[in-house]
């Protein structure tokens, strides 16, 4: 009398099926990582060459010992996102025309844009056309 089972189990293991879902996998998140859009603050860069803005503008200038000052009154840096808003609040299409001195550290640059980016004003950075 015989009793073993004469269906053995396979150890193998078909990897089709998984190479299949991984290639789907890859190329899901290679589509989707094209349509994400970073976080960073849009600025309008002006060309090299020497162009004006033709709108209504608001200036902030930071000089080389961090003082601010918007359209040549000099106000302490908590004060610049009221100033602006009071500035802005006469014409919606107005642009802020950022001038900061090319020693200023960056951080205090994107405190400003940051200021422009929340409250959704269009921001120019300045640079020398040389």
């Amino acid at each position: 009398m015989n009793l073993r089972s004469r269906s053995k189990v396979s150890a193998e293991f078909s990897m089709s099926s998984m190479t299949d879902l991984v290639f789907l996998l890859l190329i899901f998140f290679m589509l989707t990582s094209t349509l994400v859009t970073s976080s960073a603050l849009d600025v309008i860069l002006p060309k090299s060459k020497a162009q004006s803005v033709n709108k209504a503008s608001i200036t902030v200038t930071i000089n080389k010992d961090l003082q601010v000052s918007v359209n040549e009154d000099v106000v302490a840096m908590e004060q610049v996102e009221t100033q602006l808003l009071t500035l802005a609040s006469k014409d919606p299409e107005v642009v802020v025309i950022l001038r900061a001195d090319e020693s200023v550290p960056t951080g205090e640059t994107v405190r400003i844009m940051d200021i422009a980016y929340r409250n959704r004003l269009k921001l120019v950075l300045a640079t020398d056309p040389k």
